[in-house]
């Protein structure tokens, strides 16, 4: 007795799905996104209340039962002293003024060597800096980097350089539950960050690579560094 072939269309469940499963994933990244980029819109005018690291600082702080006290102050740029404007600028992003959002020659250096945990400056732009503190907190991976690349040019588009770098100086973190200038100058040094001088501020800004670890007085060499990369750049 031989089989009779089976003469129903056979439509695999898996394959409908998986094809719903991707139609729900990319409308999902597109509502996502465009939150996000709203976000970055309304941030032309309103000032931040947090960040994906203030609060990834404040849940890592409740996982691990440890004490956690937030310093946080939104001031304008023009109550942030110039030297520590320019000490940030020096330290993370040379190129501030000139690129778009990416700072290509320092991409193409960072792929090109393998630079060590203790380096001084990386290839992230203070606008990529800004859009990760936002919206991704400090992890890393793949995704990240791709739905960054995404959000820098909007930030540039809509903010615009003053404001990106005001934005950025006070959402920054400067050290456990320390954020912004106005929290730093206050904690480390005593005074508002409108009076902070030339040497400190280019101690806070050498603290920026690793706020967790690093302590102003201990950042001789770096900061150093930093005070002759301001006088080449006219400051």
């Amino acid at each position: 007795m031989t089989e009779r072939p089976d003469t129903y269309p056979k439509t695999p469940l898996s394959k409908g799905f998986l094809r719903s499963f991707v139609r729900w994933l990319v409308i999902g990244v597109v509502l996502v996104w465009s939150l996000a980029a709203l976000i970055l819109l309304a941030a032309r005018w309103i000032d931040p209340p947090s960040t994906a690291v203030h609060i990834q600082r404040r849940l890592q702080a409740w996982i691990h039962h440890t004490p956690y006290r937030e310093r946080y102050k939104f001031i304008r740029l023009r109550q942030i002293s110039p030297d520590l404007q320019h000490a940030v600028i020096a330290a993370e992003d040379a190129h501030f003024y000139q690129h778009h959002g990416f700072d290509w020659h320092e991409i193409q250096i960072a792929a090109e060597n393998d630079l060590e945990d203790g380096r001084t400056r990386g290839a992230s732009t203070i606008t990529q800096q800004l859009v990760k503190n936002l919206f991704f907190g400090t992890g890393r991976s793949v995704l990240r980097k791709g739905a960054e690349f995404t959000l820098v040019p909007v930030a540039e588009f809509v903010l615009g350089k003053q404001r990106i770098l005001e934005i950025y100086l006070n959402v920054v973190e400067w050290g456990p539950g320390i954020y912004g200038a106005e929290s730093a100058c206050r904690y480390y040094d005593g005074t508002a960050a409108r009076s902070i001088g030339r040497e400190q501020a280019a101690r806070l800004a050498a603290i920026l690579p690793a706020p967790l670890k690093r302590r102003p007085e201990r950042m001789n060499n770096y900061s150093v560094l930093i005070l002759e990369r301001m006088r080449q750049m006219n400051w």
